[in-house]
């Protein structure tokens, strides 16, 4: 067991690891992950589930299987991954139960295409839940326009979601908001709601991406003075809204019915800026009751060098403030920012999953003239 993350997650950090895969699964190293290294969750993404099949042969026979069935792209790649989600699901199914429900969850995907279609995402959703057959999985919607009412909709339907590509504050509001208004209606619709669970997913390091690009264009000292300070304000002003959130009378209500608050999760958190220290949005980000996914290299990177400094996060909202504010002034629109990266996000996202749908296809005809 590694010091260093023991003290970030006693800190109040549940550690997830962002990335599935057949051969994580098989090999043991998802079990030694959850072992030795604290890790108490997983995400996916399309990204993740289109390199992990191109990567490996693990899926090798489960393919010639589906192959030799004859099924269409999209239900050999529904297939694949409810696999694994349910085997990944079945493996923190102790944690799950250890934590009563706030960890040991594994998070599977809506198709990215669907992002600006409410019912045909809420009817995906339910098709998800359905197939991977397990109360530790969450569903993940996108915090598009489209997805808010998606998400209180599926809430009220008795399943857990993981609010993803969130970049804004505003939207942030939004998306816990809808997640209000689902767990109200789903205690009128009679679910029990002490087995309901969400994540809002906040991403962080790609909010430095974009506006240190635009901080170097200006190149001024104001600029420079900046550089890297974004993503975290911007994180740390969406728990200070978290905080404020689940202190009303309305959040006490359902409290008292036995919901589960729906956490801050940070996500992107793999440094992209070499300048960068590589365990900066860890140790930043530091606070109780959130979450940190995070691709192995930073786990490992946490394990071997980063610091547990006390909570990073509450005390600091009116510098945080100030940075926004700083941006403004030189002209970066926190709006544009925001919009650029979501659109951005959507768009990385509907790629991958065009290219997951290339590998599967590929992989079927090659497995059918065996």
């Amino acid at each position: 067991m590694n010091d260093r993350l023991k003290a970030l997650a006693d800190a109040g950090v549940s550690i997830w690891l962002d990335d599935l895969s057949r051969q994580r699964l098989t090999s043991g190293s998802l079990a030694a992950l959850i072992q030795e290294k604290y890790v108490v969750g997983v995400t996916t993404n399309p990204t993740i589930f289109a390199k992990a099949i191109s990567d490996a042969d693990a899926y090798a026979e489960q393919v010639g299987r589906l192959a030799a069935e004859g099924v269409s792209t999209d239900l050999a790649i529904r297939a694949i991954t409810t696999d694994d989600v349910r085997e990944a699901a079945d493996l923190f199914k102790p944690v799950y139960d250890d934590t009563e429900g706030v960890d040991g969850r594994v998070s599977i995907e809506v198709e990215p295409g669907l992002a600006h279609d409410t019912a045909r995402t809420i009817e995906q959703a339910k098709e998800l839940w359905d197939a991977v057959g397990r109360e530790n999985v969450f569903v993940k919607i996108p915090a598009t326009k489209a997805g808010l009412p998606a998400i209180t909709e599926t809430l009220a339907a008795g399943i857990s979601v993981n609010v993803t590509l969130i970049f804004s504050l505003e939207r942030y509001k939004a998306v816990a908001a809808a997640f209000l208004t689902g767990l109200e209606k789903a205690v009128e619709n009679g679910h029990d709601v002490t087995k309901l669970a969400s994540v809002a997913s906040f991403f962080v390091s790609r909010v430095d991406s974009e506006v240190d690009k635009r901080l170097d264009a200006i190149g001024t000292d104001a600029a420079k003075a900046l550089r890297g300070k974004a993503a975290i304000a911007n994180a740390r002003l969406a728990f200070e809204a978290y905080e404020e959130i689940f202190a009303t009378d309305r959040w006490r209500e359902l409290e008292t019915a036995g919901a589960k608050p729906q956490r801050p999760l940070w996500a992107s958190t793999g440094a992209k800026d070499p300048a960068y220290k590589d365990t900066l949005y860890v140790e930043d980000l530091v606070t109780a009751n959130v979450v940190n996914t995070m691709p192995q290299a930073t786990i490992d990177a946490f394990a071997d060098h980063g610091e547990v400094r006390g909570d990073t996060v509450r005390g600091s909202y009116d510098e945080d403030r100030q940075v926004i504010a700083g941006l403004e002034a030189l002209g970066i629109s926190y709006d544009e920012v925001v919009q650029v990266l979501e659109d951005e996000g959507v768009s990385k996202f509907e790629a991958s999953w065009s290219e997951l749908q290339d590998t599967v296809s590929a992989a079927l005809k090659k497995a059918g003239k065996k």
